[in-house]
């Protein structure tokens, strides 16, 4: 992809949210585009960078090393690890993310909380939940997730901010709607249930349904292959 490109597609992304959040009758600014980086070379982020994209998410662990120490001269990008959380790779997450969306163990909390670094704010959370009920999907179920929220809300280096999830592929927008739905009605309920925290995030919506994740309140969403271009499977 070159310059031009993806400044072209950075744009429609950007236009294409703005759209979204007006049919919605939100503000202009209720939600962040998260650009997905994985697989992509840290130019093409250092180029996105250049035009203003500053929230950047990664799915493999060492991948994003690599990029970080090649961008360390970006003083207020922000990382992100969307991508399953193993124990093994839980000190250099907490080391060196801003955020991690995909959370859904007590254990995996505990190390990030334990190894997150003094001398950085407490690691912004999310709680992913397998909202589709899928084998195949990482996440806590809706049954587990109070437990949870309140397990990790008392670990002094997280900061439990909202709930992620990736729903099951639809192509109707009301079926995609639906478990959009469900999640924001699952920050709805851990809102009421414990008011002190601060919960102010659903990470939900990709490129093929940005809107219906809109509609239904999102607040980040991950747009990968709408910013950067189909993704090197071989990768």
């Amino acid at each position: 992809m070159t310059d031009l490109v993806l400044s072209d597609s950075l744009d429609t992304a950007r236009r294409r949210l703005a759209a979204a959040l007006d049919d919605a009758g939100r503000a202009p600014d209720a939600a962040r585009l998260l650009a997905v980086s994985k697989t992509k070379p840290a130019a093409m982020v250092r180029e996105a960078y250049r035009l203003g994209q500053r929230d950047f998410g990664e799915n493999y662990l060492q991948e994003a090393l690599d990029k970080q120490a090649e961008l360390a001269d970006l003083d207020d990008i922000v990382w992100h690890f969307i991508g399953p959380l193993q124990s093994n790779k839980t000190r250099e997450v907490a080391g060196h993310f801003a955020w991690v969306h995909s959370l859904d163990r007590e254990k995996i909390a505990r190390r990030l909380s334990e190894q997150r670094p003094d001398d950085l704010p407490p690691l912004n959370v999310c709680l992913q939940v397998n909202i589709s009920d899928e084998a195949s999907k990482s996440g806590v179920s809706l049954a587990e997730l109070p437990a949870l929220a309140e397990a990790v809300m008392a670990m002094p280096r997280l900061r439990l901010r909202g709930l992620m999830a990736i729903p099951a592929p639809a192509d109707d927008p009301t079926a995609q709607r639906t478990p959009f739905a469900r999640l924001r009605e699952a920050l709805a309920t851990l809102r009421q249930r414990f008011p002190e925290a601060e919960l102010d995030t659903l990470s939900m919506g990709m490129s093929g349904d940005l809107e219906a994740a809109i509609l239904e309140g999102a607040t980040q969403v991950r747009l990968g292959t709408a910013i950067f271009g189909a993704r090197d499977r071989s990768a």
